[in-house]
């Protein structure tokens, strides 16, 4: 069995989910006026910059302890009621109509993200994909977030998740797709045999060149439920074709 695996932010949504739910925390009284700047702020960064893993803890941590004290099941219920509106328009056509191209190869598809899993799952199941790989933060007796990490969905964590989910189900990971904008989630593009750099930061598109990774573009905003009436100005599967074609043009040459 083959399996996709797509980071979200800045790969399948064209930004984080997080500051994208950020206006709606704050109208709910759960943010801070100054916080939702600092987020808007550090979105702008992460968009320009990209971000390595120190700046990915600090942002960790403060996430953490914004949300100490929250109610998980408010959380979910929360973006259950938004997620159409907050996030769905922001989904790339290129990468819908990529994830479908999986889905009819009859391939498992999963999103890998470092965001909570109270935000991610939904958006999975939105998409009709396979299922989410997500930060889990700690949840007391009383159901509220205790301000630590179970686990963070980040750098080699995400290769680690992927291999152990793969053992799980049989997934062949040889024979498997990866696909991020951030040279964070190198580990996630090297742990299977199909990567591909999606929008990539500096960093990332600079090891893309050097591993013969395909660089895909995505610019094009749809909504999921009109995915029948998207008109990528591409053939996905031609495109994953083509690059694969690339590499072996290059692996030819160099012999």
């Amino acid at each position: 069995m083959r399996a996709a695996f797509f980071d979200l932010d800045k790969t399948v949504i064209a930004k984080s989910s997080l500051v994208a739910l950020g206006p709606e925390f704050h109208a709910r009284g759960m943010l801070r006026r100054r916080t939702l700047a600092w987020a808007a702020m550090s979105q702008m960064l992460f968009l320009r910059f990209g971000a390595d893993e120190e700046k990915l803890t600090k942002i960790r941590e403060s996430v953490l302890k914004v949300t100490k004290g929250w109610d998980a099941e408010e959380i979910r219920e929360l973006v259950a009621e938004t997620i159409t509106e907050l996030i769905e328009p922001l989904i790339y056509a290129e990468a819908l109509e990529l994830i479908d191209h999986h889905l009819g190869q009859g391939d498992e598809v999963w999103l890998v993200s470092m965001s909570p899993t109270e935000v991610v799952e939904p958006f999975a199941e939105l998409l009709g994909i396979t299922g989410a790989i997500a930060s889990r933060a700690k949840i007391d007796a009383q159901g509220k977030f205790t301000g630590e990490m179970e686990f963070f969905a980040q750098g080699e964590n995400k290769a680690i998740a992927i291999r152990d989910l793969a053992e799980k189900r049989g997934i062949d990971l040889a024979e498997s797709f990866s696909y991020s904008d951030s040279v964070t989630d190198i580990p996630m593009l090297e742990v299977v045999g199909h990567a591909f750099a999606v929008n990539p930061d500096k960093e990332l598109a600079k090891t893309a060149h050097e591993k013969e990774w395909p660089i895909l573009t995505f610019s094009h905003p749809v909504r999921a439920h009109d995915r029948h009436k998207s008109h990528t100005p591409f053939l996905v599967s031609a495109i994953v074709l083509g690059g694969f074609a690339l590499i072996g043009r290059r692996k030819m040459r160099k012999r």
